[in-house]
């Protein structure tokens, strides 16, 4: 998924792109909003996170260029601006969601997840639904059902989740996950895989000391097995 970030911080602007790329957006980020309104109209995004107050064209004016261009991708206001009027401007501008600064890594991406999960937005508007185990996987909704419970993924979550569920009963070794769910450009180290599966387990594994869905291989890598 596509991620637009206006921000003129370059210290934040910077830790937004990190911290959604490592969740596995495509993130690309600018520093004004006459930036982002031109980033908007060039390219098709998922999502726009907008700062409110920045040089030249301020986040208000860049969302509501951007509504009058009848683009309605989903926009999320990230702010110091925590006044409650400040709130309800952006939102009667178009924007379906508004953060304020300071925000954990937790909270920004769970509102990220819940904005993208009601517009329905995937990245690929192909992404069909798949099975792994009790699980029902919705690319989609970047979500899991396991029965009436609904489990938050993040895009990289759910692109090692297919790479299992298309290669049943095989041994899926660290650089295989590395390569195919973080991409060449990402991590020199396979530690980072090790870690991504652990917090992944805990979420939707039963008992994560004994998972069921995503098993460890000793000295090999990780397996599902039907």
């Amino acid at each position: 998924m596509k991620v637009l970030i206006a921000e003129d911080d370059p210290n934040t602007r910077a830790a937004l792109k990190e911290i959604l790329s490592l969740e596995g957006f495509d993130a690309t980020a600018v520093e004004n909003g006459g930036e982002a309104i031109q980033c908007a109209a060039q390219s098709r995004f998922d999502l726009i996170c907008l700062d409110i107050m920045m040089p030249d064209v301020d986040g208000f004016s860049a969302c509501r260029t951007i509504r009058k261009s009848g683009d309605q991708t989903p926009i999320l206001f990230i702010s110091a601006k925590s006044e409650d009027n400040d709130q309800a401007a952006g939102l009667d501008l178009g924007a379906d969601d508004f953060i304020v600064k300071p925000f954990s890594v937790t909270t920004l991406l769970a509102r990220i997840r819940a904005v993208l999960r009601r517009a329905r937005i995937s990245n690929d508007s192909t992404a069909e639904d798949f099975e792994l185990g009790d699980l029902r996987i919705i690319p989609g909704e970047l979500r899991a059902l396991r029965g009436d419970t609904s489990i938050d993924l993040s895009p990289r979550d759910i692109a090692i989740l297919s790479i299992f569920s298309h290669r049943p009963g095989k041994v899926i070794d660290r650089d295989t996950l590395l390569n195919e769910a973080w991409g060449l450009n990402y991590y020199p180290n396979s530690r980072c895989v090790d870690q991504h599966v652990s917090q992944l387990r805990k979420r939707i594994e039963q008992d994560p000391k004994s998972p069921h869905i995503i098993k460890t291989v000793h000295g090999a890598g990780y397996r599902y097995d039907v």
